[in-house]
């Protein structure tokens, strides 16, 4: 059974996730308004992510007797400066987002739930990834943000990616 700290703060995490979704999901909308349709698809990829990060933490609540309590979503921004920009949101927003796990993480060893610790420590390496990835595709956009062959590469590049839902991996 989850304590009512612990159920709160996963709650509260299940709508920043699913607003951390809906954000990717108006990046990518942006993005194929700017003609970088791999760009979208990257996001839309991260939006699809995002989603099953929040039914993760969903099913987890239900599994231990708790209570799943839906909250509004709040509005996401709709424009950018550029796709540096788009992405230097996004690598902040991850950084946001891994400070949140890290609290509901303090929470939970403070309330000895080892359970919720060995659940969280999927996010905690997820994030590190999330993290690394964003930083990474940042870096190289600052190269070639003036590079019309560059972007095109990239295009490409973000393109390919596929979904893949992560959350059915040890879970």
């Amino acid at each position: 059974m989850l304590s009512k700290k612990i159920e709160k703060a996963i709650n509260d995490q299940i709508n920043a996730e699913f607003w951390s979704a809906h954000l990717y999901l108006s990046m990518s909308a942006w993005l194929s308004e700017q003609n970088l349709p791999g760009f979208s698809n990257w996001m839309y990829i991260q939006y699809k992510e995002e989603d099953t990060h929040a039914l993760k933490f969903f099913r987890y609540v239900n599994e231990r007797g708790g209570r799943v309590t839906l909250q509004p979503i709040a509005e996401v921004p709709s424009e950018w400066k550029s796709a540096v920009d788009v992405f230097q949101q996004t690598l902040d927003h991850e950084r946001v987002v891994t400070s949140r796990i890290y609290k509901i993480m303090e929470i939970a060893l403070e309330e000895k739930d080892y359970g919720t610790v060995n659940f969280l420590q999927w996010y905690i390496n997820e994030q590190v990834e999330e993290e690394a990835t964003a930083e990474d595709y940042l870096n190289k956009l600052k190269m070639i943000e003036k590079d019309p062959s560059g972007m095109y590469a990239m295009d490409k590049e973000l393109g390919a990616r596929v979904f893949v839902d992560a959350t059915l991996k040890g879970a």
